[in-house]
């Protein structure tokens, strides 16, 4: 006998046991071999300008029913003054989280469109989520659709393909919006934070911030009737409100869009509702003052 050593299969058990662990509790992503305070804020400067790990090339997002979103040729964006806007984001990472939040502002302030808005993100270096996330996940639907859905931020599914509520939540957001006539090319969708946090992390009060600016100018140049709220982060950001879901869903606020003002409101999250099946019956009234609020904004809307 050999004493207590340990087998190498029980070490090999037993490396395949914390793999599961991991699986299970989302860990999905390797950021850097060494531990770091993400909440420091030299910390997270250091890892805006760090070099990223490798991941796959990303893809422009896709948005239904519209053209592929695309730079325009270099003469139109000088023209235009934002061609050295568009041309100086790659690379040009802010160097305290303070700076990354005015260059945030700054950029989205120089869109004038949709498409240059989703080049302009993808161009980007202020947010860290960039570097761990597959794709920019930008929107989804029809641009100048009558309702716009918004949510937190992109899960794996939507990660990989870079559309917004493509997962369980979104097949059921898609079931949602049917059972009042609606289809997902008659809305726009979209998240708070368009890159996934590692291993669907809920995203640091920084990196929200810095995102902001971008979706607030994603919904003015969207410009749509009703803005939907899914779940409490996205309202809590966008409307301003700090009560829980169950107290803001199915109330009716204004939200300000700098051009004119917009009716909003907060609903369930898709992904509570597959976790809280009973919870549908709310959400379904939300649905319906949606429905009705479509058919007063818009006629035409289905009723």
């Amino acid at each position: 006998m050999s004493g207590d050593r340990t087998s190498p299969d029980a070490g090999l058990d037993a490396v395949r046991g914390l793999l599961a662990f991991y699986l299970d509790a989302g860990v999905d992503a390797l950021l850097v071999e060494t531990p770091q305070d993400r909440l420091r804020p030299d910390d997270l400067a250091s890892a805006a300008t760090a070099a990223p790990m490798p991941v796959a090339p990303a893809t422009p997002p896709r948005e239904a029913g519209a053209e592929a979103v695309a730079r325009p040729p270099r003469g139109e964006r000088a023209a235009t003054g934002r061609g050295d806007l568009l041309a100086a984001m790659p690379g040009a990472a802010p160097a305290t989280p303070d700076d990354a939040v005015m260059a945030a502002r700054t950029a989205a302030r120089g869109a004038a469109t949709l498409e240059e808005l989703a080049a302009i993100l993808a161009g980007f270096e202020g947010c860290p989520l960039k570097a761990t996330a597959t794709r920019l996940c930008f929107a989804d639907g029809r641009p100048g659709a009558p309702v716009m859905f918004v949510g937190e931020a992109p899960g794996r599914d939507e990660d990989l393909e870079g559309l917004p509520f493509v997962g369980r939540s979104g097949k059921l957001l898609d079931r949602m919006m049917a059972a009042i006539g609606l289809a997902r090319s008659d809305t726009y969708i979209a998240n708070v934070v368009p890159w996934r946090p590692p291993g669907n992390r809920t995203p640091t009060p920084l990196e929200t911030q810095i995102c902001l600016p971008f979706i607030q100018r994603q919904i003015e140049l969207a410009d749509p009737d009703v803005l939907v709220c899914l779940g409490a982060p996205a309202a809590q950001t966008l409307i301003g409100t700090r009560e829980g879901i169950m107290k803001t869903r199915g109330r009716w606020f204004t939200y300000h869009t700098g051009r004119r003002e917009i009716r909003a409101i907060a609903t369930l999250h898709p992904a509570y509702l597959l976790r809280q099946p009973l919870a549908k019956r709310l959400a379904w009234r939300d649905f319906l003052a949606i429905k009705a609020a479509l058919a007063a904004a818009r006629p035409g809307a289905p009723t």
